[in-house]
């Protein structure tokens, strides 16, 4: 008896993608950028089937793609930025707060969202994350985002 699996392929031909950005710690953001859009194109997607929308912090990613995945545009989203924990609470209470409301995004409208933001303790951690050593969470963010909607796909969910 053989089991069935069921597997999202690595193709971004056809998909309409959509980069939810924090202008906040743009050195690190721009990087992120550049790893999600540089993936897509390597998978087969077409720059012009990508939408980029920038948000002045962390914070208002959540809001800005909630509005993004009810707009019925997008295949999915990726949402990118950078958290560096200072000397207060400030950055824990921003990252639980994104990664919560993100994740509800997702359920809610039932599309692929993927959390890209890269929540760091200090900025050696944050360039590791944003393009050196560790590789480019942009990069890998937009990676899942293409296998999961094309799991969807798979599913008989979404997929524009």
């Amino acid at each position: 008896m053989s089991r069935e699996e069921i597997q999202g392929l690595l193709k971004a031909d056809g998909i309409k993608a959509c980069v939810v950005i924090s202008r906040f710690n743009d050195f690190f953001t721009k990087q992120l950028l550049d790893g999600a859009v540089d993936c897509f194109v390597r998978h087969g997607g077409n720059e012009n089937s990508l939408t980029v929308i920038w948000t002045p912090g962390a914070n208002e990613l959540p809001l800005v793609a909630d509005r993004a995945a009810k707009s019925g545009k997008f295949s999915g989203l990726v949402a990118l930025g950078a958290v560096v924990q200072g000397a207060t609470r400030h950055a824990e209470l921003i990252n639980t707060q994104v990664s919560r409301s993100l994740a509800k995004t997702a359920m809610d409208t039932e599309l692929p969202l993927i959390n890209g933001v890269v929540c760091v303790d200090n900025l050696e951690q944050a360039i590791e994350r944003c393009g050196t050593k560790s590789g480019n969470k942009g990069w890998t963010s937009m990676l899942a985002l293409i296998e999961m909607v094309n799991l969807y796909k798979e599913l008989g969910r979404g997929g524009k």
